[in-house]
């Protein structure tokens, strides 16, 4: 049972799902924020101690950043707090296709690559029975009809190295950044799949915490497109079928990460019932190709932690 001697791992917390998840999990021990804005980080640290008097520590990560994202997976292991899950929450959904200061494609690297290198850097540090759980989309699936209706098409993967390359399937999304973010999906749910066949010690989970209007994932939409997200679709969010909302969904992915189920590789939808991945995903050697190409990728990125 979780004990407040515990440490829980969020990334993304300072926003949104992520913000409320690292508030959620506040109740069951030490919170370890891991994101990108040092400022935004040291609110969350504040709001924890203040709203429920509990304690919270942050780690400083750009996800898009490898050597980086490495630096942080060894801060947390210096940390010594007693390790008992990780929350993969991070992820951005740019509504065009940018590049990371490698050149990589910003989605693929901040949504799928990075959280992957952190996930492989803490798996030697977490306790056997750990939950690992990564949030994902459904918009990976082409058969989705509330994805396809948006405008997505399915996660579109070639190879790792297409992906960092910004290189996608033909006959994807007319909507620009919708494949990068897709197939990034695509590759966290993979993930899981292939992650939980290799190291049965742990548990590795994903969760579609369905659509919601009023994160900031979409935070490079422009100002009117954010208002009626944040004003109109927000509210409207608990009457739709596969939407949700950020509290709802914090309960969600806190109770997952922080329950004793013995179940891994399992995808649970936004009400918590279990739910299939696309076709393609589901296909055992397209995960562990993901995997493995994933994982070749990764060590060709020069660095002094690993």
């Amino acid at each position: 049972m979780p004990t407040p001697s515990q440490a829980w791992i969020i990334t993304g917390p300072t926003s949104g799902i992520g913000r409320r998840t690292a508030l959620e999990l506040a109740g069951h021990g030490t919170v370890v924020l891991v994101g990108r804005d040092p400022d935004k980080l040291k609110e969350v640290e504040t709001e924890i101690s203040a709203q429920t008097g509990g304690h919270a520590v942050s780690v400083v990560c750009d996800f898009s950043d490898i050597p980086g994202v490495r630096r942080a997976a060894a801060q947390i292991v210096a940390l010594g707090l007693p390790l008992a899950g990780l929350l993969n929450n991070a992820g951005i959904m740019p509504n065009r296709a940018d590049r990371t200061a490698q050149g990589w494609d910003l989605a693929f690297t901040t949504n799928h690559l990075g959280p992957f290198d952190l996930t492989e850097a803490l798996i030697p540090h977490l306790p056997d029975g750990a939950n690992v759980v990564f949030t994902c989309s459904g918009v990976e699936d082409p058969e989705r009809k509330p994805a396809v209706t948006a405008g997505f098409r399915g996660g579109r993967y070639i190879s790792a190295e297409a992906g960092a390359r910004g290189e996608w399937q033909p006959g994807g999304s007319s909507k620009r950044g919708f494949d990068a973010y897709a197939t990034s999906k695509q590759g966290n749910l993979a993930t899981v799949l292939a992650f939980a066949r290799e190291t049965p010690r742990l548990r590795f989970i994903a969760v579609e915490p369905g659509f919601n209007p009023g994160t900031g994932l979409g935070r490079d939409a422009n100002a009117a497109l954010q208002l009626l997200a944040k004003y109109v679709l927000a509210p409207l969010a608990p009457l739709i079928k596969y939407w949700s909302t950020p509290k709802r969904a914090a309960r969600l992915l806190a109770g997952v990460l922080t329950s004793e189920s013995q179940q891994s590789g399992v995808y649970y939808d936004e009400n918590g019932k279990p739910m299939l991945g696309s076709a393609q995903v589901r296909d055992a050697a397209f995960s562990d190709r993901v995997v493995a190409e994933t994982r070749a990728l990764l060590a060709r990125v020069p660095s002094g932690i690993r």
